[in-house]
């Protein structure tokens, strides 16, 4: 992705906070702010005392004056509040998403997952705040499960804060995008584990799944703080991949029984709808789709974007761009070692 390697220099000399910062998406975010960018102050905010320890272990204060654990959940806004005070930038990591768990328990992910992303947005507003960023996912573009009906409205909450931010410097954006390769809860680990087993069940032969690394997630969310106007929903140009064919690159000589999809799941991935797309732009490496009172031609005028087609929808089943064994192979294999050295 050539735009994502665009230095984001907004970021010199800011103070940075990440919702959920001790996750897999966080502590990538992290080391490359560390490695590339002289900030203030990185502060990251999350509820699990184990996780902020075990991540001071590879970011010990010694070394690192300008790191900060805050324990806090989003679903305490004054907690916020007092969290944000002299914060400029926040990456809203933070989310329930475990795709069955939502399902026999509806209500929390509501409470953390809407509840929760309005509270950012109002202790956004009521601090110093300049720029957000919310990570969503690609369950939430034409929702059949619980999660991805709480990203979606999320998304919303994001977007549509721009319509109440007076005229205070501050942007509220998303991003959008799919399965993280080796990330918790992902297929990866799941298929590493039961490789021993010699069996890799797989959920429906046809089914598909958008890829991206969690280097190309930091890259689009840096990309966003640097360049977003405000109100986008943010969406990647990435490749597909066949679960038949992430089963085969883990385990060739697994079995890999059908054991049939779990509920809420879906086939194919969609990140934009047919729907979406009278207010979608291409700008390259990246789909934008537009906001609420964001006019497609003079966005297009300005970042040289182009209009998608009427009808237009990226899906992964659809999608020009498929991962073949081989490449998988490659990419475990990088993902494993990439995860040995950190």
């Amino acid at each position: 992705m050539n735009q994502s390697t665009t230095v984001a220099s907004f970021l010199e000399n800011k103070s940075i906070l990440v919702t959920g910062g001790t996750g897999s998406f966080g502590k990538a975010f992290v080391r490359r702010i560390l490695h590339d960018y002289n900030v203030r102050r990185l502060v990251i905010l999350s509820r699990d005392e184990l996780k902020q320890f075990e991540m001071q272990q590879e970011f010990p204060a010694a070394n690192y004056a300008n790191l900060r654990f805050f324990l806090g959940d989003i679903r305490d806004v004054d907690r916020l509040r007092r969290a944000f005070e002299g914060i400029d930038v926040v990456v809203h990591a933070a989310a329930l998403k475990q795709v069955v768990a939502a399902e026999y328990n509806p209500f929390e992910f509501i409470r953390t997952n809407i509840l929760g992303a309005q509270n950012i947005i109002d202790a956004c507003l009521d601090t110093g705040v300049q720029r957000v960023v919310a990570l969503s996912t690609d369950k939430a573009a034409a929702p059949i499960n619980l999660y991805g009906a709480t990203k979606l409205c999320s998304d919303k909450l994001f977007v549509a804060a721009n319509n109440i931010r007076g005229d205070r410097d501050l942007r509220f954006s998303v991003v959008r995008y799919g399965n993280v390769m080796g990330s918790r809860g992902s297929v990866l680990p799941f298929f590493q584990d039961r490789k021993s087993t010699g069996s890799l069940p797989i959920t429906d032969p046809e089914m598909t799944r958008f890829n991206i690394s969690l280097a190309e997630g930091v890259d689009m969310v840096l990309w966003a703080l640097e360049n977003a106007e405000g109100g986008e929903i943010l969406v990647p140009k990435i490749p597909s991949y066949r679960i038949t064919d992430f089963a085969e690159a883990v385990c060739a000589e697994c079995q890999k029984p059908v054991v049939g999809i779990r509920p809420g799941e879906k086939i194919h991935e969609e990140m934009i709808t047919a729907s979406d797309s009278c207010n979608t732009v291409d700008i390259g490496d990246y789909y934008v789709i537009l906001g609420d009172g964001q006019k497609r031609d003079s966005y297009c005028e300005r970042t040289g974007g182009t209009p998608v087609p009427a009808g237009f929808n990226y899906e992964s089943g659809s999608n020009p761009e498929f991962l073949s064994v081989e490449q998988l192979r490659t990419l475990i294999a990088e993902h494993d070692a990439a995860k040995f050295q950190a």
